[in-house]
């Protein structure tokens, strides 16, 4: 399972994933060191290989009640609540104290990079949160988010500063 989060704008989107015992797709990583194209192909292979998947997607106004971390492990449960089969234990990118719907489960450190599950459940998640705000950007061109994706990159700060004349 992984969560992608720690943006300025856009939802957060967990993603879980249950693959084949002998999957072995090429490329799969740290979905943050693999290229946009190459996420997206890989992106594909994961979908059709997995056994199944859950992804939630947490919008900014609940992110802004209950705080990233609380939403991020909301998405958790919600995920996992979305996947047919159950597992018997979740491997999960450093949280603690979530639910897991009664399944237990290990947290990683850096997960992402030490563990092929984890890394293709962050593709799915990063893949679905770049397509979210490719669609964003078409609704609000002025603030770029198909070239930052809502991190606050220079760019991405001086479009805010920009629009509401700061």
């Amino acid at each position: 399972m992984k969560q992608g989060d720690g943006p300025l704008a856009g939802p957060v989107v967990v993603a879980t994933v249950i693959l084949p015992k002998d999957s072995m797709i090429e490329g799969v990583n740290d979905s943050k060191k693999i290229s946009e194209k190459k996420r997206e192909r890989i992106y594909d292979e994961i979908i059709k290989e997995a056994v199944c998947y859950g992804v939630s997607i947490i919008d900014n106004e609940t992110i802004d009640d209950i705080n990233i971390l609380n939403a991020t492990k909301f998405g958790v449960t919600e995920s996992i609540n979305k996947l047919k089969i159950k597992p018997d234990r979740i491997l999960v990118d450093a949280l603690e104290n979530i639910d897991t719907c009664k399944i237990p489960y290990t947290s990683i450190i850096k997960g992402d990079a030490k563990s092929y599950s984890i890394a293709a459940a962050s593709i799915i998640a990063k893949v679905t949160r770049d397509r979210i705000m490719y669609e964003m950007d078409k609704e609000y061109p002025c603030y770029g988010f198909a070239k930052h994706k809502g991190y606050g990159t220079k760019a991405h700060i001086e479009a805010i500063r920009k629009v509401w004349n700061m």
